[in-house]
């Protein structure tokens, strides 16, 4: 995964709002991690990149097209993957923080 900022508080000043994109490439997963007190939104611009966050059950998977949209709430722990084996997925972030906040975790919940 690749996350690129494109408007932040150390770019344009911003107070509240940091936007960006993260590149999957083919194959790829992120670590599992979270946004701290960020909001997280996510556009997705091309590819089909899946979602997997942990409902108190297990995991629940989340998978896109382009022209979809995903929320992700404060602390929700989860992680990205492109399980396409030739296809990059390119996503639009935005979260309502200064700067990308990503806290990797060793596990998507406690074990």
């Amino acid at each position: 995964m690749q996350r690129f900022a494109a408007l932040s508080g150390a770019s344009v000043g911003s107070e509240k709002l940091w936007m960006g994109e993260t590149l999957a490439a083919p194959g790829s997963a992120s670590a599992n991690h979270h946004h701290g007190d960020s909001e997280t939104m996510i556009y997705v611009r091309s590819g089909h990149p899946e979602f997997v966050f942990f409902d108190g059950a297990g995991e629940v998977r989340v998978r896109t097209e382009p022209g979809d949209y995903i929320f992700v709430p404060p602390h929700l722990p989860h992680r990205e993957e492109n399980p396409d084996p030739s296809t990059p997925a390119e996503m639009v972030i935005a979260r309502s923080s200064q700067e990308a906040i990503v806290v990797n975790l060793p596990a998507l919940y406690a074990i």
